[in-house]
């Protein structure tokens, strides 16, 4: 039949250029091969099946990264662009899930052997789920779903029609919904994490689906070059285009957590098992910049007089909130989301700049924030008291005159976020604020300066709580001796922090190599 239709020119064979789509197909691909080893392998030999399928995909779709340096085109009929900007925020995504899968790799940490409920159906404190424990059973399904999820993640900032960025957006989120419920401790908060991040995130869904509706009567097109063309060739502003836009604007700004769309990350990263809030927080963040980045630049540029302003708003209000919110958390998760918060709005004057110095310093900011944010959530995963992770602010009290090293990485990815010179923070923060000093934000690049000031009371409180404070009476928390999985995690965490902000013309150069996005 589809010869027939070739022939008679009502069809068109299409052209994929599979090379060029190799680090997200090799991703997809593994994650297809992956359930089904989850349905045919033996229990007992899931895990390390799994962790070799997912190791050696992730690091084969990086070689892939590489190889495709330099490639700027629009491939797969138009639908995926591989340029500069996109290979780089796929190689920050695998190289941010090759180590957040260390730290979901980990055994040793947790009593029970495992940070993850033995089967996600089951009721918490239930008779099968005490069945499955008592008979050893392991999650090993998180790995399909993670690499789903990283797939999408790695098409969503590549995709240059709006139809395809919604499948890559539900591609990525459905299974971090699903992996956001899986903690073994604090069952219920775990479930109602997932729940509330499925619930709001099924909005946002809704909100971009209706803005790309609204897009296309307008411009009678989903590609962002095609939108493009049409905001250059129409003489006015019409409403479907402004309205469009906003409703576009809601969907994607709620996936980086930015003011008045956050309310879902404090008890989203706080319920989650925290391996994979450290994935969600760094790997998330990415791809929804580099798609937000990828709309703003290439379909809606022509009008950015238009939603500049607004951005201005959203940026200064999502610092402010997420300032001022983290100053009066007692949870470290709650206060990291917080602070993620904040980040975001930090990164949005890299968006408001609409250049390439907003577009590179952006970049640097993305990189640097997953690798702290990462290593940050592993050491959660190590401070342990009597009731399992001790996430309350009082028992880190001492921390540090009982594990100098643990405490001393921690303190190093607190000044990062804080943007202390000689960390990556700082090369971020300066990356972003000094192109929109050159972009025209220099009101917004103000807010900035001071809610970063604001924000280093936070995390040097947490400082000064390790180091200069005496345990609690009963002790306090202790740190767990982590695998290799988990230490080497952090190492390379702490690795990358110092050379980012110690030697920032690496990843200084690398940007400016990428260039800018492909039209």
């Amino acid at each position: 039949m589809s010869a027939i239709l070739a022939a008679t020119g009502s069809f068109e064979v299409p052209t994929i250029e599979y090379a060029a789509l190799a680090p997200i197909l090799m991703v997809l691909g593994g994650a297809v091969v992956s359930v089904l080893l989850e349905a045919f392998l033996p229990q007992r030999l899931r895990r390390p099946v799994q962790l070799t399928l997912t190791f050696a995909t992730l690091v084969a779709a990086f070689v892939f990264v590489v190889l495709a340096r330099g490639t700027r085109a629009i491939v797969a009929e138009g639908s995926v662009a591989v340029d500069g900007p996109t290979l780089f925020m796929q190689g920050s995504i695998l190289v941010l899930a090759f180590i957040a899968a260390l730290v979901m790799a980990e055994r040793q940490v947790d009593p029970a052997g495992d940070a993850f409920a033995p089967r996600a159906s089951a009721l918490p404190g239930s008779e099968e789920e005490q069945e499955f424990t008592r008979l050893g059973w392991f999650q090993t399904e998180v790995w399909p779903l993670f690499l789903f999820s990283v797939g999408g993640m790695l098409l969503f900032p590549a995709s240059t029609d709006l139809l395809t960025m919604f499948v890559a957006l539900e591609v990525l989120s459905l299974p971090l919904y699903v992996l956001a419920g899986l903690a073994r401790r604090r069952r219920l908060l775990s479930q109602e994490a997932s729940l509330k991040y499925f619930v709001l995130g099924a909005f946002s869904s809704a909100f971009f689906l209706y803005g790309t509706a609204l897009l296309y009567g307008f411009a009678g097109t989903v590609e962002l070059r095609g939108i493009a063309n049409a905001l250059t060739a129409s003489a006015g502003q019409s409403g479907l285009v402004i309205a469009g836009t906003a409703l576009l604007m809601v969907g994607l700004l709620f996936k980086i957590g930015a003011a008045p769309f956050h309310q879902w990350t404090p008890d989203v990263y706080q319920g989650s098992p925290t391996s994979i809030t450290g994935f969600m927080a760094a790997c998330t963040k990415v791809a929804a910049f580099g798609a937000l980045l990828r709309v703003m630049y290439v379909a809606l540029g022509g009008i950015r007089w238009d939603w500049r302003p607004v951005m201005y708003v959203i940026a200064a209000l999502t610092m402010i909130v997420g300032t001022i919110f983290a100053l009066t958390q007692t949870d470290i998760k709650r206060m990291l989301a917080y602070s993620s918060v904040a980040q975001a709005g930090f990164m949005l004057v890299g968006v408001l700049a609409t250049s390439a110095a907003g577009l590179a310093g952006t970049m640097v900011y993305l990189l640097a924030y997953g690798v702290a944010t990462v290593g940050a959530f592993a050491i959660i995963t190590l401070v342990r008291d009597a009731t399992g992770e001790a996430t309350h602010l009082s028992s880190w009290a001492g921390l540090g005159k009982k594990s100098p090293l643990v405490a001393s990485a921690f303190a190093l990815f607190l000044l990062a976020f804080a943007g202390i010179p000689l960390t990556s923070g700082f090369t971020g923060k300066f990356a972003v604020f000094t192109a929109g000093i050159a972009g025209g934000a220099t009101p917004v690049v103000i807010v900035g300066v001071v809610a970063s000031a604001v924000a280093a009371f936070f995390y040097i409180r947490v400082i000064v709580l390790m180091f200069f404070n005496e345990p609690p009476a009963d002790g306090g928390a202790s740190v767990v001796i982590p695998s290799s999985f988990t230490t080497f995690a952090i190492t390379i965490t702490v690795a990358i922090t110092l050379v980012i902000g110690v030697l920032p013309q690496i990843v200084l150069q690398l940007v400016d190599q990428a260039g800018v996005f492909v039209r």
